[in-house]
């Protein structure tokens, strides 16, 4: 059976630490996938990371799975380019889905509208609209056809990003909408739309505001609430905080972090602190 450490981290109510995949390639997410047994989860990032929906999303997720049932949940982020309320992101969902990924993170979602139309296109009728019919995904999961229609409306999380003026608005709405199993606050978005900077590494002290009152808002209608961290320190200080996924960091910025590190010790300097950015 295709890993469940997610979905188990968080019916067990235990913080899920994760990981961002924003390089391309199989051996680049197996490779996160493998580097500890804490982590829960990893999101491959299709819309700003470099991974393609078709082949890339598929050939990843069919590395991570080869690890076996120990292997991190594997979740895909889409690039959801236009109005999710159009269903103009049902395809990508249905990609992501199809290529056995055990969630999606859909971003900028603003309304619940959004919410529901992304909802729908996750799960399969008579609770929504999603097709069935991929040769692929049952194998990827361990599981016959047949089990895995039965089972993937409720074995697949759907997770809507909070990042804009007008999520903040209709936060209630956005998670009152059922089906939506989790929030996930995107916090450089959600400062920039707020007119403040992009975290540095910590959010500003209105946005941090904001973020609790997202976590709070989310546990009162029985969501999930996830952050996004980018530093061992910073996640461990989410979970404490009560939040339910927390992603500890980037491939990206994990490869780049440990090289300038190391090569300022090499060289006898004394290694910098990391400033913003994924």
């Amino acid at each position: 059976m295709a890993s469940r450490s997610l979905i188990n981290a968080l019916r067990a109510s235990k913080p899920a630490f994760g990981a961002w995949v924003m390089l391309p390639g199989a051996l680049n997410a197996r490779m996160v996938a493998s580097s500890s047994p804490h982590l829960s989860w990893i999101t491959i990032d299709c819309e700003h990371g470099l991974t393609s929906l078709q082949p890339g999303v598929h050939e990843s997720i069919q590395a991570v799975a080869s690890l076996g049932a120990s292997a991190p949940t594997t979740i895909v982020r889409i690039p959801a380019t236009g109005a999710s309320a159009d269903g103009s992101a049902s395809w990508q969902i249905k990609y992501a889905l199809d290529a056995g990924a055990r969630g999606v993170v859909v971003p900028m979602v603003s309304t619940a509208a959004q919410a529901t139309s992304i909802v729908s296109a996750a799960r399969f009728p008579p609770k929504g609209i999603r097709g069935f019919g991929s040769p692929f995904t049952e194998s990827i999961w361990g599981v016959s056809s047949d089990e895995y229609l039965a089972t993937a409306n409720d074995g697949v999380l759907v997770i809507v990003q909070i990042e804009t003026r007008e999520a903040m608005q209709n936060l209630d709405d956005i998670l009152a909408v059922d089906g939506v199993d989790g929030v996930f606050i995107g916090p450089y978005d959600l400062s920039l739309a707020h007119g403040y900077p992009p975290p540095s590494p910590d959010p500003h002290p209105e946005v941090e505001k904001m973020i609790h009152e997202i976590l709070r808002k989310a546990h009162a209608h029985s969501k999930k609430c996830a952050m996004f961290c980018t530093t061992g320190a910073q996640a461990a200080k989410r979970a404490e905080e009560g939040f339910d996924m927390v992603n500890v960091m980037t491939d990206k910025s994990a490869l780049t972090n440990a090289l300038a590190y190391n090569l300022a010790i090499a060289s006898g300097d004394t290694p910098g602190s990391q400033g913003m950015g994924y």
